[in-house]
């Protein structure tokens, strides 16, 4: 049963995780060639080219402006030692460091480039403008680009998707796999139980069942392995009683056939006590009269027991017919009233009259065994009380009895021959009974007595035609 758990959980594996393993590749792969794409490097490219060609224009400016003031083209603004309070700025730092030529850029206009030369006056300084470009500018985003290139350098981008996306397949992973894993769980647990369930049948124990409460397919085999079940077992009961009742009904025959043999010279030889009898004096006679009456009850009692086991061996036809069982019910209750005076009959006979079908004459015999039992459990001022059902294509007929009821063992041994629990009984009733029953295509079963005692059920087939027709 291992085996189909495992089995569902790779159909489930491969079901789930191929789809997820494809997808994880279809995605590392669109990434990888998304980044292939990113503008990372045409930006470093690009900032390293912009720093290289502003260089070269600042130096070009330069030299451009040297050569012009060296051919004596570019005009000089003063600045007097005399007035050097009045000074920018620039122009202080540039005579306090002492050098003799500086090129830099304006302060106020980044776009101009100014040439300081020192002067036994002063400062001389000479101007050049350099267009639209500004070098502040330029330089700010020359700044910005080094930073961000340097930012994706220390960061691994495809690194922390890949490791971001790992990490949440390796989670959806391993809650599709403990989903997969209850729900294989769920399925194969009710199969081995199944499986464990027809291992104990084939090995014998029909009483087995399988606890239900689903409603799905798997609930319904294991409603059917019941029903399956408690067949086999009403089969197997039926069989037993069957080749019980084989075993005693040979038994039997022959038993019937002995006896009728020893009372053949019982008879001849009480007709001959009668006929000496008849010459003897009269003080023997009232010794031959108690005899004769001592022979004739034994005869009597054998006649009764031969009878009994005839009616046991017996294998009479059966003659399938269609029965009103209310009407039988009510016809055996009538005639049994008048052998048990003191015995109420309670009558609870199910509308629209339960058509059956099986032998009239089996049927008669059995219920008037069944409420000739009751009534004499019952006793004086007891009840009897017989019920017609039917139910699922099935025909029922129950007597119960206001009796004691039976012992633990009566209820084991019920069915079986030859167990008597009465002292006039000879124990066949009930298994004749139930011999009848069973040839007409039923059962009897000990069910629980509603008036305290023993309460029997009687099962039939029920008949497919209806009242109306039987009645016509």
């Amino acid at each position: 049963m291992n085996r189909l758990r495992s089995r569902l959980v790779l159909a489930f594996l491969l079901a789930t995780l191929a789809p997820l393993g494809i997808s994880l590749w279809i995605t590392t792969s669109l990434l990888e060639h998304s980044l292939s794409l990113s503008t990372t490097t045409e930006v470093e490219e690009l900032s390293v080219a912009l720093e290289r060609t502003a260089r070269e224009f600042y130096q070009q400016s330069r030299d451009l402006l040297r050569l012009d003031v060296e051919a004596g083209r570019a005009l000089p603004r003063k600045f007097l030692l005399t007035k050097r309070a009045e000074w920018p700025p620039d122009l202080v730092v540039f005579w306090e460091s002492g050098e003799q030529r500086r090129f830099q850029l304006a302060s106020s206009m980044d776009n101009q480039l100014h040439y300081l030369v020192r002067t036994p006056e002063g400062v001389a300084r000479y101007s050049r403008t350099l267009g639209a470009m500004r070098m502040s500018e330029v330089s700010s985003l020359l700044a910005k680009a080094r930073t961000r290139v340097e930012k994706s350098r220390t960061r691994d981008i495809r690194r922390g998707f890949l490791t971001t996306l790992l990490l949440l397949a390796a989670t959806i992973g391993a809650l599709s796999i403990a989903v997969i894993v209850f729900f294989a769980h769920r399925i194969s647990r009710p199969v081995q139980k199944l499986t464990d369930a027809l291992q104990r049948l084939a090995a014998g124990d029909f009483a087995t069942r399988v606890e239900t409460g689903r409603k799905d397919e798997i609930g319904a085999a294991l409603e059917a392995f019941n029903h399956m079940a408690g067949q086999l077992q009403q089969s197997r009961e039926r069989l037993v009683m069957l080749t019980h009742l084989s075993s005693w009904q040979a038994l039997g025959r022959k038993m019937a056939h002995e006896v009728k043999n020893s009372l053949t010279p019982i008879r001849l030889t009480v007709e001959e006590m009668a006929a000496r009898q008849r010459r003897a004096a009269p003080e023997s006679r009232a010794f031959f009269d108690q005899a004769a009456q001592i022979i004739v009850d034994e005869v009597n009692r054998l006649e009764r027991r031969v009878r009994a086991f005839s009616d046991l061996a017996a294998e009479p036809p059966v003659n399938s017919a269609i029965l009103d069982v209310n009407a039988i019910c009510e016809e055996r209750a009538g005639f049994l009233r008048a052998a048990h005076p003191g015995v109420v009959y309670d009558l609870r006979l199910a509308g629209g009259h339960p058509i059956a079908r099986g032998d009239e004459d089996l049927v008669r015999a059995i219920l008037t065994n069944l409420m000739e039992n009751a009534a004499e459990a019952a006793g004086g001022g007891g009840v009897v009380l017989c019920r017609t059902s039917a139910l699922n294509g099935s025909v029922y007929l129950e007597v119960h009895d206001s009796g004691p009821g039976l012992s633990p063992h009566a209820r084991e041994t019920l069915f079986q021959p030859t167990i008597s629990f009465k002292k006039t009984g000879m124990g066949l009733g009930l298994s004749i009974a139930r011999k009848s029953a069973l040839l007409s295509g039923g059962d009897i079963c000990l069910i629980d007595g509603e008036l305290g005692g023993a309460a029997f059920r009687v099962t039939l087939r029920e008949s497919e035609e209806t009242w109306a027709h039987h009645a016509s």
